[in-house]
């Protein structure tokens, strides 16, 4: 039995756990303003805001709710269990809140079909304690698309939002959002309701158990939308014992069902890594950075997922785990080839774990698609790399996506390169090893040749960033 609020009722369903909370708001709810758009978390239009505990912040002395906004057209209603879902119809009073009025105010609907993501999108941005600014409420609705506006009247009502909220303040916020008409009394009550549904079910120990395991659902029921709901299912998405992100000494571990947000909001990662807000951009939108789990992206074993690109470039390790017995793999070992695993049926991955750089390190990561956000990459690549005074390679790693039929280390050109000079000779030759050992194929994201001019193009920018010099870059250029 799942249980859950929707809005302001107490809901209980036996319905498959791996159906999605849009199907059931809508056909067993009738609750008609969260859309049906493209069903696979790119337009927005479904975008609904889940409410649930978060590990507390630093100098908190209880528990907090957090809210998120999350595509229910992949959310499946077994990981609604124990949390507020708000749809659109949850935040209506007897007027119009302040988000909805300012989208009416700036004409910021016209065919009307996505404005409820954009309404509920803006409240995320609106409930959250920590964002107030205009450039935080456009990041809110990074993953919200409308064919009709132009998108200048949305970031008009963006604009009238963000001003509002000069006074929200950081703690008591619910209060205040009541008190100012953004959300319905009933949200002061949540959490207390939300303590007495909780269960203990979430602290159980991970097992594979021959279930199919799912975690935030962001591919899986995109690919296998009619077997996910068919399936027997573990949902490993709220699991304690696969959650949390800590420094052991000089490794890093990360747990599998870590969010992308839970990745990017973590001190910890922000300490390792400067430019994490720049790079986190890159990878897919809010909502589903909000729902997709760093396990998840490497099992998928897409040859193009960004977190998976990412951690082969820190030349990552992962622990797999069949509930009782664990071993230890570098993630560069983990495939084998398109879509396959060294991994056991009845395995999962348990944790991921690098070592963190040294200070003299530079990391970075990069990714070129059509568009420049909310896209599937053509090429991504990350390098790790140190070098000495006198731009000897001490070491590097090195990775990269979309020309080859998995995610790929360039094990080859980084064997090269250890040990050998930055100088554009030396990179010149790299290049020529690195396009041997890759395989790109033409299809719909460009052609090989154009795969294999970008994974340069990624490389020297790789290097920019260690030698921040644009000589050297002309000169391997000249030269290639």
């Amino acid at each position: 039995m799942i249980q859950f609020i929707l809005n302001n009722q107490t809901i209980k369903t036996s319905l498959p756990s791996g159906s999605t909370v849009l199907d059931f708001v809508r056909y067993h709810k009738r609750l008609m303003g969260t859309k049906i758009g493209c069903r696979e978390g790119d337009c927005g239009a479904c975008n609904i805001l889940v409410g649930s505990f978060e590990n507390l912040p630093a100098g908190r002395q209880e528990e907090t709710l957090v809210y998120r906004s999350m595509t229910s057209c992949l959310m499946p209603l077994g990981n609604a269990q124990g949390k507020h879902i708000v749809t659109v119809e949850g935040i209506n009073g007897k007027e119009l809140s302040p988000v909805q009025q300012a989208m009416v105010d700036t004409n910021g609907t016209q065919c009307g079909f996505c404005t409820l993501g954009f309404v509920m999108s803006l409240t995320g941005f609106v409930i959250n304690e920590t964002t107030t600014s205009y450039n935080d409420a456009i990041r809110s609705i990074d993953g919200n698309i409308c064919r009709c506006t132009g998108y200048k009247s949305i970031e008009r009502a963006a604009k009238i939002l963000s001003d509002k909220l000069a006074e929200k303040p950081g703690t008591s916020t619910t209060q205040w959002l009541v008190k100012n008409n953004f959300i319905p009394g009933y949200f002061l009550k949540i959490k207390e309701r939300l303590l007495q549904l909780r269960t203990e079910s979430e602290k159980d120990k991970p097992r594979a158990n021959g279930k199919l395991i799912l975690g935030g659902g962001t591919d899986l029921i995109v690919q296998q939308h009619s077997q996910v709901k068919r399936s027997a299912t573990d949902h490993f998405f709220d699991n304690e014992n696969l959650k949390g992100i800590a420094l052991e000494g000089n490794k890093c571990v990360i747990g599998a069902s870590v969010t992308v947000t839970e990745f990017a909001e973590s001190p910890v990662i922000q300490n390792i890594f400067p430019y994490l807000e720049k790079y986190i951009k890159l990878v897919s939108s809010t909502p589903i950075r909000n729902m997709a789990t760093m396990a998840g992206n490497l099992v998928n074993a897409s040859p193009i997922g960004d977190m998976t690109i990412f951690f082969l470039g820190l030349n990552a390790e992962i622990v797999l785990s069949n509930g009782e017995n664990r071993r230890i793999i570098f993630l560069k070992d983990f495939y084998k080839g398109y879509k396959q695993l060294d991994k056991e049926s009845n395995e999962f991955i348990e944790k991921i774990v690098f070592t963190k750089p040294s200070a003299a390190a530079v990391f970075n990561f990069e990714k070129v698609c059509k568009r420049t956000w909310l896209d599937i990459a053509s090429v991504n690549s990350a390098c790790l790399i140190e070098a000495d005074k006198n731009s000897i390679i001490k070491s590097i790693h090195l990775s990269a996506g979309g020309v080859a039929p998995y995610p790929k280390y360039l094990s080859n050109t980084v064997a090269f390169l250890k040990g050998k000079k930055i100088d554009p000779g030396t990179l010149r030759e790299a290049i020529q090893i690195m396009n041997d050992e890759i395989a790109p194929i033409s299809d719909a994201r460009g052609t090989k040749e154009y795969k294999t001019l970008l994974l340069r193009q990624l490389f020297i920018a790789h290097i920019n960033e260690t030698t921040n010099s644009r000589e050297l870059t002309k000169q391997i250029l000249l030269g290639a």
